[in-house]
């Protein structure tokens, strides 16, 4: 077994922190082609500029079930070896429809030293009930035997309604290399009774919903994973900080300021595309077009974005 969750604690900016968290990878490319040699600028942008030293490979804002499974081997490995020395942790997503696919990208993972692998459940042919999901994931995960395991939990867009408290309810004795979960829902119910009820266990509970982080923390989450920390990382990053010193008000701001970002470019209309636009307008880096059928983000949603993140930067915080 490789290093437990809790080793990371205190990671962001040298602060007492108890909350890792990780950032989505954007999947990079040019004309429909993965920019593999960008990614160590990537790498280096997100240590130095946004101050995320954890990341989460091949999931939604990633498109990674956009990409053929030797894509997705490329990229894992891409990461793992640019992040070297850099990065604290590099989780993989495994999760595919086909259950011989998710295997075999989570042995891959296991073998270039992924730190996780994660897995979404299947939403084609689904599971309807804990069990029938519970032998999935334990399947793939017996592909990575000594590799912690996260299952990603995303119910808007799998269809799942399996609630993340039922799953959670004795799964380390079907799959003990568990570790965790992705909660990207707003049903803080849910998240809530996950926390409540595996208070004794060193679960990685990780909140996925980024405009939501706050709540999620005051109900215990112990980390978080969001596209948004390719761009407003830095805030975040303070707005944990100010969490752990129970300056609420502070924190508050800074959800705020996340907030109001996040309603101006949702009425926009914000997907996978306009992320992708957002990060590169941030970073300088050209993260390119989405995949097919995702279509590339207009300029008049670039030009709002921009223009959002200089009023928010010199009324928030001047």
């Amino acid at each position: 077994m490789r290093e437990r969750w809790e080793s990371l604690r205190g990671w962001l900016l040298g602060a007492e922190l108890r909350r890792p968290q990780l950032q989505e990878t954007s999947f990079v490319h040019q004309r429909g082609e993965i920019n593999f040699p960008i990614i160590s600028q990537y790498v280096d942008y997100l240590v130095n500029e946004q101050g995320v030293k954890n990341v989460f490979v091949n999931g939604s804002t990633g498109e990674g079930l956009s990409l053929s499974v030797a894509e997705r081997r490329q990229l894992a490995e891409e990461w793992v070896t640019k992040g070297k020395d850099k990065l604290d942790h590099v989780i993989i997503h495994v999760g595919a429809l086909s259950l011989k696919e998710s295997q075999s990208l989570a042995q891959h993972a296991a073998e270039i030293g992924a730190d996780g692998i994660a897995v979404i459940a299947p939403f084609f042919f689904k599971s309807m009930n804990k069990d029938g999901l519970i032998a999935f994931l334990k399947e793939v995960a017996t592909a990575a035997p000594k590799v912690p395991f996260y299952y990603y939990h995303i119910p808007a867009l799998t269809g799942i309604k399996i609630r993340a408290e039922e799953l959670l309810d004795g799964i380390q004795d079907q799959i003990p290399t568990f570790q965790g979960l992705k909660f990207s829902d707003v049903d803080l119910l849910d998240f809530g009774q996950c926390v409540d009820q595996n208070s004794h266990r060193q679960f990685a509970l990780l909140f996925g919903v980024d405009e939501q982080l706050l709540s999620g923390l005051a109900m215990g989450a112990t980390g978080a994973i969001g596209s948004t920390y390719n761009y407003l990382g830095k805030k975040t990053n303070q707005m944990l900080e100010a969490f752990e010193r129970q300056d609420l008000p502070l924190a508050l701001n800074y959800q705020f300021y996340i907030q109001r970002f996040m309603n101006y470019v949702i009425k926009l209309g914000l997907g996978v595309a306009q992320t992708k636009a957002i990060m590169t307008l941030v970073s300088g880096i050209q993260m390119g077009p989405p995949r097919l059928p995702l279509q590339r983000a207009s300029e008049e949603f670039t030009l709002g974005a921009e223009a959002k993140l200089k009023s928010l930067e010199s009324h928030c915080f001047p």
